[in-house]
């Protein structure tokens, strides 16, 4: 269906753009990027009163101390800062942005669609490995780092969407993932599930991942292919092929590509080794295992990583 074209009055449109402009302009600067979202989130969420009034050494209560703390990303730690194997540099700065775009989020304002599209675009260009054109990325999108996604132009990114970059993961031109999908780059071991591996997970051109669907890291979702609602894909869907299930399959070329496409398989073929990352852990860091349990099989089999 085609889409009318809708637009904010102009004296909003003008504020809207003042507003992500002057945002944009401090992120391309030298400043501390906690500085900048800090500030951001307090003028966003309405307490720049309280807030100053704090910073004068007046009186506030506990609740309103951990509030007025937590705008600032600095007073914050998220799940995926504890992963061992991150790229520390990056996450710093990462994990500053993510912290605003969720934060903006729980915002009134990331429902006036005109506004947090503009908002969010702003903030994928600074964020994402590459961020396209034109893109739409709705409310609720959660990801590892942000830093180790590329998607190209005029792709769209509906609500509550996963995107696990904790491998890496690369999103095409013109590609449409809707509401509640999850794609993945990293797994864990069936035995020691503190046992990760990456893996590059690609979503090609004019691709559709439909709604509450799961890609599984490692895989590839062909050009102009579609992954049905709800399948759980566990290979690489073709190109212009239609797969669906859990395990998907592919059931149907999309009509009208037969001559460019190849046989519907009867099972996707996996292929997630071949686009394994590998990394190393720093000498010197402290790692723990959060469960603590004894991963000794009876039968004998060793564990990933184990020194025997």
């Amino acid at each position: 269906m085609t889409k009318r074209h809708v637009s904010l009055p102009p004296e909003a449109e003008e504020g809207v753009t003042a507003f992500i402009e002057r945002v944009d302009d401090r992120l391309s600067s030298a400043e501390d990027t906690c500085d900048v979202v800090r500030d951001t989130l307090v003028d966003l969420f309405g307490d720049r009163d309280a807030y100053e009034r704090w910073q004068a050494g007046g009186d506030v209560t506990p609740a309103e101390r951990v509030r007025l703390q937590g705008y600032d990303p600095c007073n914050a730690t998220l799940e995926s800062e504890y992963y061992a194997e991150k790229d520390e540099q990056q996450y710093k700065r990462s994990k500053h942005l993510q912290w605003l775009w969720r934060q903006f989020d729980d915002t009134p304002m990331a429902d006036n669609i005109a506004f947090a599209l503009q908002f969010r675009q702003m903030l994928a260009n600074h964020l994402f490995a590459d961020a396209g054109d034109n893109l739409r990325l709705f409310k609720g999108i959660t990801f590892t780092y942000g830093h180790n996604i590329e998607i190209g132009d005029n792709t769209v990114v509906h609500d509550d969407v996963h995107l696990d970059d904790r491998g890496k993961l690369t999103i095409g031109d013109r590609v449409s993932i809707s509401d509640s999908a999850h794609i993945y780059s990293h797994d864990h071991d069936v035995v020691d599930q503190t046992h990760v591996d990456n893996y590059h997970t690609i979503v090609d051109d004019d691709a559709r991942v439909t709604y509450d669907s799961m890609i599984r890291a490692g895989c590839r979702v062909g050009k102009n292919a579609i992954v049905g609602a709800k399948s759980i894909v566990q290979g690489d869907v073709p190109d212009h092929h239609i797969a669906v299930g859990s395990p998907a399959r592919t059931v149907r070329v999309k009509p009208g590509w037969e001559s460019v496409a190849d046989p519907k398989e009867d099972k996707l073929t996996n292929r997630a080794e071949e686009r394994r990352i590998e990394y190393d852990l720093p000498d010197d860091i402290d790692v723990f295992d959060e469960f603590q349990r004894d991963l000794t099989p009876p039968d004998g089999v060793d564990a990933p990583g184990s020194d025997n």
